[in-house]
């Protein structure tokens, strides 16, 4: 998760101004121009590079591949640029069964049967998503590195459903990014430090890192990701992907290693609006396994590419939180050209300010989170298919364990955890109904008094250096927090560059909206044509 919004300063840390400076983690080069991604260079000669659903169907349809040439293809581009080369680190398993799922998928179309849009599609998930299957589901850590379960999260039930190819699992920041405040994110002890394909000495963020430099550099053709505060959108915005926070309860979360009932959600990364809102319909629904699915039930749109509409920015009402207006000289003529593009598309510009009402929040949040991942963790282990049973026997293991475990930092957010209560604490009590009450009342307050379609904001800060010495560093801006504590919807957009970095443009709105939000997040890419391919680059200085 996105660690820094609520562990610096409090929940809100990730929400205050900072002075941004974007510079080399040796030198600032100062020859590009903010959002400047004209002229790319070619990364290389991968034959899918940047290819979408879409093409992908239609190179099977015609013959030209299968999924199984895909699927190889896939894995070959892993062993070159994941595992040889630039070494991005981003795959932290492979599926011995990949090959022998797509042959299944290839004779099936031969029969004449296609089960949808993501038949024969490899897809890359997050390793903290149990599969039913030879692959591991460990959140990263060595302490459940044996973790083999016998069923599928309910997510990946509906994935192999719909005849996607599990290709692997991706690295993340060990236990989603929530074990020690001093932790630098993209590193689990499992799985290492994971890069950023558009700068090798910069951090693809947290948790779902792996997942973000995967579908960034072209290892796969969609991901999922998770996220309980950031976890989706920053390392899509870092990496210049489309991510989609779903609603909490949207997918469900069953089979999923959890921090937080009240904020988890799973959901998909990739590189276009559409291919994304592909993969959010086809995990969509009601599970019995998730009691947080059951207001789903109606809301649940089986195709939300129904939403993609390229004048759908047209007589819309955003507001723009006042904060993002004035971040620092590199992000801010970059989020003012966004809203110049939305204004050109017909929207209409309201600035609103979010951020000061959700300033009584304070240190709320991360009280919540500490309960509920003590509570909900020790459930899923009670369970699981390895050694250790239980958040103190986690503890336990890395102490024992400790130059592998813990050989950069430590685990405090984890024996903070450990000393917290049940759910039914009154200190729980208190702050879930404030972080949730105050964070839905606020933004639901905004777009009713305001008439607004969506609130939009830059998605956060640039790629952070990777630094296993001091841990993150607060990299500015960021706007993850109000859709996570309400558990509303959130997408992200390329927004443009800076040297060469990604960042990403949010939409937010009230729960059950992600059609909504789906219609603004594709008219502004198709407008600005923002996401362009990574370079693989060392650092800034080339």
């Amino acid at each position: 998760m996105h660690r820094r919004n609520f562990l610096k300063t409090g929940s809100l840390a990730g929400l205050t101004l900072s002075t941004l400076a974007v510079s080399s983690c040796n030198s600032v080069p100062t020859e590009k121009k903010s959002g400047d991604a004209s002229n790319p260079e070619k990364p290389g000669d991968f034959a899918l590079d940047e290819v979408t659903i879409d093409m992908l169907q239609q190179k099977m349809q015609s013959k030209e591949y299968t999924s199984r040439s895909i699927t190889e293809l896939y894995l070959k581009r892993i062993d070159e640029i994941d595992k040889n080369g630039p070494k991005l680190n981003a795959v932290i398993e492979l599926n011995p069964d990949a090959l022998s799922i797509a042959d299944a998928m290839d004779k099936e179309r031969v029969g004449g049967k296609v089960r949808g849009p993501l038949h024969g599609i490899p897809v890359l998930i997050k390793d903290n998503i149990s599969t039913g299957d030879k692959m591991h589901t460990t959140a990263g850590a060595l302490a459940i590195a044996d973790n083999i379960v016998k069923q599928d999260a309910f997510i990946i039930k509906k994935l192999r459903e719909a005849g996607a190819v599990l290709l692997g699992k991706t690295n993340l920041s060990e236990w989603a990014n929530f074990r020690s405040e001093h932790s630098t994110s993209a590193w689990s002890s499992r799985g290492g430090q994971t890069k950023c394909p558009y700068m090798l000495d910069r951090n693809p963020s947290g948790s779902s890192a792996g997942s973000g430099s995967a579908a960034s550099a072209n290892l796969c053709a969609i991901v999922i990701g998770t996220e309980t505060d950031g976890s989706i959108v920053s390392p899509s915005s870092v990496n210049g992907l489309v991510g989609i926070k779903p609603t909490v309860g949207l997918w469900s979360r069953a089979g999923i290693i959890p921090i937080s009932k009240t904020q988890d959600t799973a959901g998909p990364m990739a590189r276009t609006v559409k291919d994304a809102a592909i993969l959010l319909g086809a995990l969509a629904g009601e599970d019995t396994q998730d009691s947080y699915t059951q207001p789903s039930k109606g809301k649940v749109e089986p195709d939300y590419t129904k939403f993609l509409d390229a004048n759908g920015l047209q007589g819309k009402r955003i507001g723009v939180e006042k904060d993002g207006l004035k971040i620092s000289p590199a992000m801010d003529p970059i989020f003012q050209q966004a809203v110049d593009t939305l204004k050109s598309k017909g929207a209409i510009i309201v600035e609103i300010e979010l951020n000061k009402l959700l300033k009584p929040i304070g240190h709320d949040d991360f009280k919540v989170l500490l309960y509920e991942f003590k509570d909900g963790l020790n459930k899923y282990l009670s369970t699981a298919n390895s050694k250790v049973k239980s958040l103190a026997d986690v503890i336990a293991f890395n102490k024992q364990n400790e130059a592998k475990a813990m050989p950069f930092f430590k685990q405090d957010i984890l024996e903070q955890a450990q000393s917290k209560g049940g759910l039914d604490t009154k200190e729980y009590l208190d702050a879930v109904a404030k972080t949730t009450g105050i964070t839905r009342n606020s933004i639901d307050t905004i777009l009713k008094e305001n008439n607004l379609d969506a609130i939009a904001a830059p998605t956060n800060g640039f790629a952070c250096c990777i630094d296993l010495v001091n841990g993150d560093y607060d990299n500015g801006f960021s706007f993850s927090a109000p859709a996570a504590m309400a558990g509303y919807p959130h997408i992200t957009v390329p927004m443009g560059y800076y040297n060469e970095l990604p960042v990403g443009i949010s939409f937010i709105s009230s729960a059950y909206k992600e059609g909504d939000i789906i219609k603004l997040g594709y008219a502004y890419e198709q407008a600005s044509k923002k996401r362009m391919p990574p370079k693989f680059k060392v650092d800034l200085l080339g």
